[in-house]
């Protein structure tokens, strides 16, 4: 009973027509597809009283992100979450060649950057890659990220596609604390520890536009060598805290979803409610198609969407 893949990264937007325009346009995503839902089950596997749902799916390589525009909407992308903020989780996207993706971003409009005053090559010691973090015309924050050539993770070595922008690597999540939410991930869905960074100095401060950043990085991954995987930061310094009401709601705008694939799902369900995980669907729910889902929180916050087969 665990995770078997990370099926695709959900944000929610208030406009996903032209947020599917931008990442198509300034990223090189394909739409694949469009859904509408308006089942009773489905306001219960978000969360609430009664909602409608418009999906995209977009592909970039083998990759997926879905956006879902809520109605009626949530409250939109609040401007003081930082790099550093329980709230932040970004999309780190693997580009081939970092100048020609970045001038394509800069080619569009709407997009603001976090990093200044360009990318960043970080040290070795941080894995030497060249990285920038933006945020689309939303707010959510992604990450265009550079391996060194002698550095390439192997799924990548075999480019999914042609372009500067190959895929999406991981999705990173702000936590509280390391080993605690190690050890969630670890004994509850079945992730293991894939490597550990401890990230500090000038280029990561200009990265996360941040001072003085110090934060342990700590990459985790399903029984599968397919991206994405998972990131867990954890800030040392400058720390955050944030009071569990500040958490967003599943139509709120800053509400990213982990969508993870899992096998038994109904044996899964029992464990989690014994180790008091948060729940925010109301148990675990049949969708029309049959397949059971469940949405909770990690230790957190961050909604994971957990989809049986």
């Amino acid at each position: 009973m665990a995770v078997t893949r990370i099926a695709r990264v959900s944000l929610t937007t208030a406009d996903p027509d032209g947020l599917a325009a931008f990442y198509c346009e300034a990223l090189g995503f394909e739409r694949r597809g469009i859904a509408h839902r308006e089942e009773q089950r489905f306001s219960q596997l978000m969360g609430l009283d009664s909602t409608e749902a418009r999906t995209l799916l977009l592909d970039l390589g083998r990759q997926t992100l879905e956006l879902v525009g809520f109605a009626p909407s949530g409250r939109r992308y609040p401007p003081d979450i930082t790099a550093n903020d329980p709230r932040f989780q970004h999309i780190a996207i693997v580009v081939a060649d970092m100048e020609a993706a970045h001038a394509r971003l800069s080619a569009c409009l709407g997009w603001t950057p976090i990093t200044h005053p360009a990318p960043q090559r970080l040290p070795a010691s941080s894995g030497g890659v060249v990285a920038f973090k933006f945020r689309d015309p939303e707010g959510h924050p992604l990450e265009l990220l550079a391996f060194p050539l002698d550095r390439v993770p192997p799924p990548w070595r075999e480019p999914q596609r042609q372009g500067p922008c190959l895929g999406i690597d991981h999705s990173a999540v702000v936590v509280a604390d390391t080993t605690r939410s190690v050890r969630f991930y670890e004994k509850l869905l079945g992730f293991r520890v894939t490597s550990r960074s401890l990230n500090r100095g000038p280029e990561q401060d200009r990265l996360d536009g941040v001072v003085a950043a110090l934060v342990e990085v700590t990459a985790l991954a399903p029984d599968t060598a397919e991206p994405p995987h998972l990131e867990l930061l954890c800030y040392r310094s400058p720390a955050k805290t944030l009071p569990p009401e500040a958490l967003p709601h599943s139509s709120d705008v800053a509400a990213t979803q982990l969508v993870f694939a899992v096998d038994r799902l109904p044996e899964l369900v029992p464990d989690l409610l014994a180790a008091e995980v948060g729940l925010i669907s109301a148990g675990m729910v049949t969708l029309d198609d049959g397949r059971p889902a469940a949405l909770i929180r990690d230790p957190d916050g961050h909604a994971l969407l957990l989809l049986g087969s």
